[in-house]
C-alpha cells in the first residue's frame, strides 16, 4: 500500500499510543515492535508470546497492567482458531483499547470471524509501517470524532432482490430516505453490478463506489464524502458503477471501505440488487440486517430460499429478513406460507402501487418524497420498525474494524 504523505498534519497532532502486541511467533513479535515503533506515533510497551486461553489467564493481567490504547494479536495461518478466540476473550475483559488483527487479507471468512470476535481493523499480513501508521491514524480520527460516552458505529441495511426486478433498488432508496428523515447521517451505497439508485433520484454522480476503492490507500473522511452525491434532503450515495468493471474489488476492499462509511454515517443502506458473490455475502455479513426483497409468486419465493442458503452458507442467516414487495392478499396463500416458501422470517410487505412506483423511477422522484402516499408511509413505518430499538437498547458494534 502507498500513503499520501501530501497533508500530515493529522498525524502529527496524534498523541502517542501504547500498543501491546500478542504473537506466537517469536520472529513476527520482533517485526511488529520494529513497525510499530517506527510509525513515530505509537510505542510498543508490552510483547506477549502466548495467546490467552481464559478470563484469569495471566497474559489477559499482563495487558491490562500495560494499560494499552491498541493491541495487535497476530494470526497464524496454522492456530487461527486460538488466535480468535484471543481477540474474542481480550475484548469481553479489556473493552477498552482497540483490537487489531494482524492476517492473510487472502481469507475472507477469517476476516469476518476476527469481526466478530472483536476486532476494530484488519491489517495485511505481512505488514508495512505504513498499513500501521494508516491505522493508527484512523483510530485517533474516530476518537476525536467521538461527542459522547458510548456512541456507536453506524448500522449497516443491506437489500437484496431473490430475483431480477423483485425492487429491492426502489426498497434500497425510498428506505434510506426515510431513516434520512428520521435521523439524518445517512449513506446510500449502490454495489450492483450496474448501479440504477441514481437513476432513481435523478442524480448525475460524478464518482461512484469503484473510485473510493481506487483510493482506499489515502482515502479519508473527506476525500470518501467528496466522492458522493448529496440529495435534496441530506442523503449522501455513494453510486454504482455504470459500466460492468474488468476487474472486481477484492472482498478486503470492501471491507476496508465499509469499515469507514460505519465510522462516518449513523445509517449505510446497501443496495445490492442481484449481485450474488462474496463480496455481497460478506457485506450482508456486516449487516445489522438483510431485507431480502420477493413478491408472492412461486419463482419469486423459490429463489428466496437459494438466495438467504447462499448468503447464510457459514453464518448470520438470522440476519436475513423477508420483505414482500407489490404486496396483495391471494386466496389460499398466507404469509405463513410466504415464510415457509422463502424460508425466511418476513420482517414487512409493502403494497402493491405499480403505477406509482413506475412512475417516481421514470421521473427520478422518490416515493418518498411524495410522503402523503400509502407506499410511502410504508417505507417510513419499516425505517421505524428497524430502529426503533437503537436508543433504549445499547448494540454490540458489529464492524470489521470494531468501534474503540
Amino acid at each position: 500500500m502507498v500513503v499520501d504523505f501530501s497533508n500530515q498534519q493529522g498525524t502529527q497532532q496524534m498523541s502517542e499510543l501504547s500498543v501491546v502486541i500478542v504473537a506466537q511467533d517469536s520472529e513476527q513479535r520482533a517485526v511488529l515492535q520494529v513497525l510499530v515503533d517506527g510509525t513515530s506515533v505509537a510505542r510498543t510497551v508490552h510483547t506477549c508470546a502466548t495467546f490467552p486461553i481464559g478470563a484469569t489467564d495471566p497474559v489477559v493481567r499482563r495487558i491490562q497492567s500495560a494499560n494499552p490504547d491498541v493491541v495487535l494479536v497476530d494470526i497464524p495461518s496454522d492456530n487461527v482458531g486460538l488466535a480468535l478466540r484471543a481477540i474474542e476473550l481480550i475484548h469481553q475483559e479489556l473493552p477498552k483499547p482497540a483490537l487489531f488483527a494482524i492476517g492473510a487479507m487472502s481469507q475472507a471468512q477469517v476476516i469476518v470471524n476476527a469481526m466478530r470476535s472483536g476486532a476494530r481493523e484488519f491489517i495485511e499480513r505481512p505488514t508495512t509501517t505504513t498499513d500501521l501508521l494508516e491505522a493508527f491514524v484512523r483510530l485517533t480520527t474516530a476518537q476525536r470524532k467521538v461527542t459522547r460516552e458510548g456512541q456507536q458505529r453506524g448500522k449497516i441495511y443491506t437489500v437484496v432482490n431473490a430475483k431480477g426486478g423483485s425492487g429491492a433498488t426502489t426498497c434500497a432508496v425510498n428506505l434510506a430516505l426515510a431513516l434520512q428523515a428520521a435521523h439524518g447521517g445517512v449513506a446510500l451505497v449502490d454495489i450492483a453490478p450496474l448501479g440504477h439508485t441514481a437513476l432513481h433520484m435523478n442524480l448525475k454522480p460524478l464518482f461512484n463506489v469503484a473510485d473510493a476503492i481506487r483510493n482506499l490507500h489515502r482515502l479519508d473522511s473527506s476525500l470518501l464524502e467528496s466522492f458522493m452525491t448529496r440529495h435534496e434532503r441530506g442523503l449522501q450515495l455513494l453510486a454504482g458503477t455504470n459500466t460492468p468493471g474488468p476487474v472486481e474489488p477484492s472482498t478486503a476492499e470492501f471491507a476496508r471501505l465499509f469499515d469507514m462509511l460505519a465510522a462516518q454515517f449513523s445509517y449505510v443502506v446497501v443496495d445490492a440488487s442481484t449481485r450474488m458473490d462474496a463480496t455481497t455475502r460478506l457485506v450482508c455479513n456486516l449487516s445489522e440486517t438483510v431485507l431480502l426483497v420477493a413478491s408472492t409468486d412461486v419463482a419469486s419465493l423459490w429463489s428466496a430460499a437459494r438466495v438467504q442458503q447462499f448468503l447464510g452458507e457459514n453464518s448470520g442467516r438470522e440476519r436475513v429478513m423477508l420483505v414482500l414487495n407489490r404486496f396483495r392478499k391471494i386466496a389460499g396463500f398466507s404469509e405463513s406460507d410466504a415464510e415457509a416458501a422463502a424460508g425466511v422470517k418476513l420482517l414487512w410487505k409493502i403494497p402493491n402501487q405499480y403505477f406509482a412506483v413506475s412512475t417516481a423511477i421514470d421521473r427520478g422522484i422518490p416515493l418518498m418524497n411524495q410522503n402523503h402516499t400509502e407506499i410511502a408511509r410504508s417505507f417510513t413505518a419499516l425505517a421505524h420498525r428497524l430502529t426503533e430499538n437503537d436508543v433504549d437498547v445499547k448494540r454490540r458494534a458489529w464492524s470489521l474494524f470494531k468501534t474503540v
